[in-house]
């Protein structure tokens, strides 16, 4: 597959758009374990591999173990989730497939309520959003996959 366009070069401004909302959900005070969870997830339903591969490395060099990687498309069968994570993966598959169910069950929403208050659902659902827009992007305009470096990576 090759390249369409590099979107951040061809708007600079819609790119930093994107930061910025990147930047507001991890300054929200949920888990970066957790949001690599959820943003491995997404990318497996949109099919983003650009996100996959940039996701996998982040959260294997914040420490998240393997297995539990490979298992996050079969979470719900998967025994190494928290009940947390399960209705962070549920509410994450939800509102990424909105626009298929045309809802977000209620139950989805029962079940993370439990678990987060107001604010961190909220910030839960924006690093959804943010997820899917860059899947979007990333698979519209078919950026190269697996030269991604996590900055988060220990220096060898």
């Amino acid at each position: 597959m090759q390249q369409r366009l590099d979107y951040k070069s061809a708007s600079p401004d819609a790119f930093k758009a994107m930061l910025g909302v990147e930047t507001q959900v991890h300054r929200s005070g949920l888990e970066e374990s957790l949001l690599e969870l959820v943003k491995t997830r997404a990318s497996q339903i949109n099919g983003c591999a650009w996100c996959l591969d940039m996701h996998t490395k982040d959260a294997r060099a914040r420490g998240e173990t393997e297995q539990r990687l490979y298992l996050v498309s079969v979470w719900r069968e998967a025994p190494c989730y928290s009940e947390r994570e399960r209705a962070a993966l549920a509410w994450t598959e939800a509102v990424t497939q909105v626009a298929t169910h045309q809802h977000v069950p209620d139950a989805v929403y029962t079940e993370a309520r439990r678990h987060f208050d107001e604010k961190a659902l909220v910030d839960l659902t924006l690093a959804v959003i943010a997820i899917n827009g860059w899947n979007r992007l990333n698979v519209a305009f078919q950026t190269p996959v697996g030269d991604y470096v996590s900055p988060h990576a220990k220096a060898r």
